[in-house]
């Protein structure tokens, strides 16, 4: 039987940020969590300009892929390897952008744990999600990818 030609990636990463971001709001609202000392306004501020921005980056992305005729879904088949644009900065600019926008809702939901839970949510992530997924992008695109790998950072 033959390899599937995908990362293996075994929940979607937006489920897996959600997951820790409904665990840290879960957590603050059980253990009666203090705020974060933020004035509401400046609170709003900040975690609309965060969502929006992680927004925007996640779409121009994740538009690029398309462009590129490639999905942007990590459990489908790569068929192109997105090295120009917002990957010329990262390697992982949607993860980056969801990651954004999680700290965002943390802020709006007034929840230290949930902007405490981020630190682990990053790193199932990178693990989980990204560790397959270069396994898979340097078995699929070999030296163009470790190229590209060793000029552009994994996340900034």
């Amino acid at each position: 039987m033959s390899k599937p030609d995908t990362p293996g990636v075994l929940l979607p990463p937006p489920l897996i940020y959600f997951g820790f971001l409904a665990a840290g709001w879960g957590l603050g609202v059980w253990t009666h969590e203090p705020s974060l000392g933020l004035a509401v306004e400046v609170r709003r501020g900040v975690a609309l300009t965060l969502i929006l921005g992680g927004l925007l980056l996640d779409g121009a992305a994740a538009g690029y892929f398309r462009r590129l005729g490639t999905p942007p879904e990590p459990w489908k088949p790569t068929t192109a390897l997105a090295t120009e644009g917002l990957y010329r900065f990262s390697r992982n600019p949607i993860y980056l952008g969801f990651a954004i926008t999680y700290l965002g809702l943390a802020i709006a939901m007034d929840s230290p744990i949930a902007v405490a839970l981020l630190i682990p949510c990053l790193i199932v992530v990178d693990r989980f999600v990204i560790a397959r997924e270069e396994r898979y992008l340097t078995a699929k695109f070999g030296a163009e990818y470790q190229a590209y790998k060793g000029k552009v950072r994994r996340w900034l």
